[in-house]
């Protein structure tokens, strides 16, 4: 018989919570925000290269798998108000304005912990941005998810055995150097209502087409899962240093 769900919090609580090896409890208020946004038409990527290059910004262009004249371009800052007062006014004004936007493929999502991880700026800030401009993966997968209600009326415990499942595919494949991910949050953030933003980073599209494969057959994917993507499949052609 099912446990009953966990009760909701009602305290308010912004802070991002995880666990010292001796127990004692971690939180930290500082975490990287990561927005993706696709634009199509582009003849030449050069002048975007190059405006990036002169930025100075913590960026990757994809050139897009899936279309010829389409590209991505990831950016990620630890504050929000970049993205308002100073990526938007500048991108407003550079060759990427020349572009055709293709905002329903537009993600904006924050680093997140668990509640158990024992470094916490790891998990939020490093670990994420080193994956995401690591010249050894170029190949990137992105996509959105939202889990189905009946997710969140289960007691943590269960859920916890769910996400394992996930989480044991996950480290398999990262120790044996295919795949490596990148989870965020974006609740109340993305504009179709989504839970999480997801990518997949690797060496190889082969091995990160073959992970998503996998994981549709997983308790959390099969059952629980109440919408998965758009799907953005690209290679990075410009990552700013580490």
């Amino acid at each position: 018989m099912t446990s009953p769900a966990e009760p909701v919090p009602v305290k308010p609580d912004v802070l991002e919570h995880g666990r010292s090896a001796d127990g004692s409890p971690l939180t930290s208020d500082r975490r990287l925000y990561m927005q993706l946004l696709c634009f199509t038409g582009c003849d030449a990527p050069e002048p975007l290269i190059h405006f990036l290059t002169e930025a100075g910004w913590d960026a990757v262009i994809y050139q897009d798998a899936a279309d010829p004249w389409g590209f991505g371009l990831l950016l990620m800052d630890t504050d929000p108000n970049a993205f308002i007062h100073r990526y938007a006014p500048a991108l407003r004004n550079s060759p990427f304005a020349q572009l055709t936007p293709r905002p329903e493929m537009t993600l904006f999502a924050r680093a997140y912990s668990i509640g158990y991880e024992d470094d916490l700026e790891r998990t939020l800030v490093t670990r994420p941005r080193e994956r995401a401009l690591s010249p050894q993966w170029p190949w990137a997968v992105w996509y959105p998810l939202r889990r189905s209600g009946e997710f969140a009326k289960l007691p943590k415990r269960e859920k916890m055995k769910i996400l394992g499942e996930h989480g044991t595919i996950g480290k398999a494949w990262g120790e044996a150097g295919h795949a490596h991910d990148i989870r965020l949050a974006c609740f109340g953030m993305d504009r179709n209502d989504n839970d999480f933003a997801v990518a997949l980073v690797g060496a190889e599209l082969r091995a990160l087409s073959k992970i998503v494969e996998i994981m549709r057959g997983t308790v959390q994917t099969s059952t629980y899962i109440e919408h998965l993507g758009p799907f953005f499949a690209g290679k990075a052609i410009y990552q700013s240093p580490l």
